[in-house]
């Protein structure tokens, strides 16, 4: 992948993180707000790994691969706390 490639994928990325910081801070609900911010940590994955492939720094793919499953694990477990929530 070319280095101006890489650069225009990282402007786009950050254009969908600026969006959906806009939806954390407009958010009508809570379950809108942990999506966006959901949202936010699949950027943050996605910005390593092109950052990895870019300037061939293979140590970030560790760090997208650990923070994603971290993330998963937390919108599971926010899940079951709205849930949880309903039942009441």
């Amino acid at each position: 992948m070319s280095e101006s490639v890489g650069l225009a994928l990282l402007g786009l990325l950050g254009l969908a993180a600026l969006l959906a910081t806009w939806r954390i801070l407009r958010g009508p609900s809570l379950p809108d707000r942990v999506v966006a911010l959901d949202l936010m940590t699949t950027l943050v994955v996605a910005t390593c790994g092109v950052y990895a492939v870019t300037h061939d720094q293979p140590a970030f793919l560790d760090v997208a691969v650990v923070m994603a499953i971290i993330t998963f694990v937390g919108t599971v477990a926010f899940a079951r706390f709205l849930e949880e929530r309903q039942k009441r």
